[in-house]
């Protein structure tokens, strides 16, 4: 019998039960980010969870990831930064202030640059090249562009788009250049903890419920994530007991979450509808990659920091997942953070006046 005759009682991907989905979802998650991660690359239960939405959102439909969710996830993303950075991190953001400002601004303006070359060449619409190009957090700056008349579509393409080439790119040369880090080698991850750490867990939760309930209510741009982070780090900063650390299989579940949320946006609906700028989009993204890369690299040289970290930190991908990435290296967690979150707030005050 021909493979076409039985294909007749196979259901096509489009018809896929919403159960289905889920479970073809989770598994090609798990098996991507297993593989990744037996080949040593960082941030593998992002990447994987990330290519696998990117798969099936294309080829099935994506599926609804939801919002409560995804703002657990960013909570338990925001903790675990906070938990990464030492209490001296005001110290090290007073102590190296003309690192942080010449290296947010470098990034602000190559972006406002690219995304002015879009307008005068008449790709896009001045307004949504520049939210399209603002190095901030994609989610915030997608829903932002809205309100000031971008066509959302077009940004969310855009700042995804990025985020997607930042993740692989900065996982890549994470993965060449982690090694050569002059930091101490991280511990072996541990995936099935003993019971202190899962004793622990609820209070670092609190943590994460209370940023995001704060986060949401006085509507913080970013703020299931930022939010739980600055409670966090006032936390150690004051000396509070206050466990920050998470077990492993809690914050893998996190990173699929982020991963997913990525992947879900990249609907064949919005790829076909900017499938004529593609080529333009994709040309704008690599070249900032490529311009944060090479600032990257002298900042190394002045700001005394290895360059896997300098590259982190002003790599223009989200902040969410360059700090995913960052844990499971060897870069300088702290000085990656504060440059990030820096750039993140500067980004939502200059914003609106750039567009």
């Amino acid at each position: 019998m021909s493979c076409k005759k039985h294909s007749r009682y196979l259901p096509a991907p489009s018809a896929w039960s919403l159960p289905v989905r889920w479970l073809v979802l989770a598994l090609v998650s798990a098996c991507l980010g297993i593989a990744l991660e037996l080949i040593g690359l960082s941030a593998a239960f992002l990447l994987g969870p990330m290519i696998a939405a990117i798969l099936l959102s294309v080829v099935s439909g994506p599926v609804r990831i939801s919002h409560h969710a995804q703002l657990a996830a960013q909570g338990v993303v925001g903790v675990m930064i906070a938990s990464a950075l030492p209490p001296t991190v005001f110290h090290e953001m007073a102590s190296d202030w003309p690192v942080f400002l010449v290296g947010v601004n470098f990034t602000i303006v190559a972006s406002g640059v690219l995304g002015w070359l879009l307008y005068r060449l008449r790709v896009m619409p001045g307004t949504t090249a520049i939210w399209g190009s603002a190095p901030g957090a994609a989610t915030v700056m997608t829903l932002m562009s809205d309100a000031y008349g971008a066509d959302m579509r077009l940004v969310a393409l855009m700042q995804y788009l990025r985020v997607v080439a930042c993740v692989l790119a900065t996982t890549l040369i994470a993965r060449l250049l982690g090694l050569h880090s002059a930091a101490v080698d991280r511990p072996e991850t541990v995936w099935f903890p003993g019971g202190e750490a899962w004793i622990s867990l609820p209070e670092a939760l609190c943590v994460v419920l209370a940023g995001i309930v704060i986060g949401t209510r006085l509507r913080v741009p970013g703020g299931a994530m930022m939010v739980p982070m600055m409670i966090g780090v006032f936390a150690k900063v004051l000396g509070l007991p206050i466990s920050l650390s998470m077990p492993m299989p809690v914050l893998a579940l996190a990173f699929a979450v982020v991963g997913w949320g990525i992947g879900m946006r990249f609907t064949r609906g919005v790829l076909r509808h900017a499938l004529a700028l593609f080529p333009y989009l994709l040309l704008s993204t690599m070249t900032l990659i490529l311009v944060c890369g090479a600032f990257g690299y002298v900042l190394a040289q002045f700001a005394n920091v290895d360059l896997l970290t300098a590259y982190l930190a002003t790599s223009p991908g989200g902040a969410d997942s360059v700090a995913i990435i960052a844990s499971s290296t060897q870069a300088d967690m702290p000085f990656i953070t504060v440059m990030q979150v820096l750039r993140f707030f500067t980004v939502l005050v200059v914003g609106p006046g750039l567009a």
